[in-house]
C-alpha cells in the first residue's frame, strides 16, 4: 500500500543577504516525503542540509534571508501561511531535533517542565496535572529510566544520551506528521549512537511519521534511511534509494564520500580515501557544476553548464552530472566496490 504524502518541497531556494555578498545556501530542492519513510539527506559542512531543515519549519530570519519555492505540509504551504499558522503546524505537524541537545534544552527548567509546555502551547486547554502524566509516558516510551524522579530533575542531570532522548520526547509529545532529525548521533559514543537509532525506528513504527535524517556519516544512513538525497554546494546532486546509492551511486561526489567511508575491508590497504581541496564559498560558487574543481572527471563542459537532473541507472537514481550514463554507471559500481 502505497502511503500518503506527508510533505512536498517544490523549487525550495534560500538566500542569506550578508555585508559580503548573497549566500545561496540552498538552490531548487525538491523532494516528496510519505508516512513512514525515513529521507537521509547527506553531505559535508555547507552543503545545505540544515539551512534545508530549518526552511522546512520557517525558521530563517526573514531579514536576512529571502526564502522561495513552496513547503506543503498537510494542504498548507509553510512559506506563504500567516505566522500564526505556522506557530500551529511547527510541533504539531512538524517537529525538530536540533544537533546539540544540551543547547536545546533550557538550564533554568526541568526537563519535566520543558516536554510539558511543548505540549500546553498545542493543545492550551489541558490542565498542568494532565500535561505532567503525558509528559510521564513520553519519558517512559523514549527509554528514560525513572521517570517519576528524573521528570523533575535539570537537563545537566542527564547524559548526552539521556538527553538527547529528552530533546525527542519533546518533538514527538504532539504526535508530529514530519520528524527533523538534525545530526541526531553526534558527539555519542557508537553504542548510544546505535541506541538513539534503534529508539527513532521504534517510535517512528508507533507513530507512522516520517523522519528526515541529516547527517555527514553514510553509515547512519545505511542503518536509518531508505531515501537519500546527496547535497553539494547548496543543490541536490543525486537522489536515489540507500540501496542504489551503496551499489551503484551516479555522482562523482558520492564516489568521493563512499571512498572515505572507513570500513574493517580497509586493514593493510593503506590511508582512507579523501576528495581533493574544500567545498566551495556560497557566496562565489564555482561557474557551471560547482564540484567541478574537485573532480577527477570534469570537463570543459563542466566548467560553464549547470548539470540538470537526470535519471540515470538500472535503479532510477537521478544525477547532476554532465558524464555520458554508461560511465557513470560503470565508474559508480566500481566505487561501490572499493
Amino acid at each position: 500500500m502505497i502511503q500518503e504524502s506527508v510533505l512536498s518541497v517544490q523549487n525550495l531556494s534560500v538566500v542569506f543577504h550578508t555585508p559580503d555578498g548573497d549566500v545561496a545556501a540552498v538552490s531548487n530542492v525538491s523532494f516528496e516525503l510519505r508516512s513512514g519513510e525515513t529521507l537521509g539527506i547527506v553531505g559535508e559542512s555547507g552543503s545545505g542540509k540544515s539551512v534545508t531543515a530549518s526552511s522546512l519549519m520557517r525558521l530563517n530570519n526573514s531579514s536576512t534571508a529571502t526564502t522561495s519555492g513552496s513547503i506543503l505540509i498537510s494542504g498548507v504551504d509553510v512559506l506563504t501561511a500567516e505566522e500564526s499558522v505556522v506557530r500551529r503546524i511547527r510541533g504539531s505537524e512538524i517537529a525538530m531535533i536540533f544537533q546539540d541537545p544540551l543547547s536545546a534544552l533550557n538550564p533554568y527548567y526541568t526537563v519535566g517542565k520543558q516536554i510539558a509546555e511543548a505540549y500546553l502551547v498545542h493543545h492550551p486547554q489541558s490542565s498542568k496535572a494532565e500535561a505532567r502524566s503525558i509528559t510521564l509516558e513520553m519519558l517512559k516510551k523514549v527509554g528514560i529510566p525513572n521517570p517519576e524522579k528524573r521528570i523533575d530533575e535539570y537537563p545537566h542531570q542527564f547524559s548526552g544520551g539521556m538527553r538527547q532522548r529528552i530533546v525527542i520526547a519533546i518533538a514527538l509529545i504532539n504526535n508530529p506528521k514530519v520528524l527533523i532529525a538534525d545530526e541526531p548521533t553526534t558527539a555519542l559514543d557508537v553504542t548510544v549512537q546505535a541506541q538513539i537509532l534503534d529508539l527513532m525506528k521504534e517510535l517512528q513504527k508507533e507513530f507512522n511519521m516520517a523522519i528526515i535524517l541529516i547527517t555527514h556519516d553514510l553509515g547512519v544512513i545505511a542503518e536509518a534511511a531508505q531515501e537519500v538525497l546527496v547535497m553539494y554546494g547548496g543543490r541536490i546532486v543525486e537522489q536515489s534509494t540507500v540501496d542504489a546509492l551503496f551499489s551503484e551511486p551516479t555522482h562523482p561526489y558520492a564516489w568521493g564520500l563512499l571512498g572515505a567511508v572507513n570500513s574493517l575491508e580497509l586493514s593493510g590497504r593503506g590511508s582512507l580515501a579523501t576528495i581533493p581541496g574544500s567545498p566551495p564559498s556560497l557566496i562565489s560558487l564555482p561557474s557551471g557544476c560547482s564540484f567541478n574543481p574537485r573532480c577527477a572527471y570534469s570537463s570543459e563542459i563542466c566548467t560553464t553548464d549547470v548539470p540538470a537532473l537526470r535519471v540515470v541507472g538500472s535503479q532510477g537514481s537521478v544525477t547532476a552530472c554532465h558524464l555520458p550514463n554508461d560511465e557513470i554507471i560503470s565508474l559508480g559500481r566500481k566505487a561501490a566496490a572499493r
